[in-house]
């Protein structure tokens, strides 16, 4: 017969598993969006161009993720001219640094659970 015990712990152990997994956020599991998001979180609008060279994309690659994350609300764009060439601003919205903090403080809690023995 199983040890009581080892079966409480074992269903603590799976519920506090998934309780951390629901609070990763899906579109920040994506490593490039992520990467975005990171650097937005330091920045306040961020010219296209300086988030493209940051994360090492193209322009069309860049330009996907920042229409996904925008789609989901995790950041706004703005355009403008500078002199009489086009510019787009990326800016992490208020959610998108909400989402960013939650997502952060459950990978670290997963790495916190991962260095405890069993």
């Amino acid at each position: 017969m199983a040890d009581p015990k080892t079966a409480t712990e074992s269903k603590t152990a799976t519920e506090s598993k998934t309780a951390t997994e629901s609070k990763l956020d899906r579109a920040l599991l994506d490593p490039t969006r992520l990467a975005i998001v990171a650097l937005l979180a330091g920045t306040e609008w961020a010219e296209f161009a300086f988030v493209r060279d940051s994360v090492e994309l193209s322009d069309s690659a860049l330009s996907k993720q920042i229409t996904a994350l925008s789609a989901g609300g995790y950041v706004e764009t703005r355009k403008g001219y500078v002199g009489k060439r086009p510019r787009t601003w990326i800016d992490l919205s208020t959610a998108g640094r909400a989402a960013l903090s939650a997502h952060i403080a459950a990978l670290h809690d997963i790495a916190t659970r991962a260095g405890r023995p069993d």
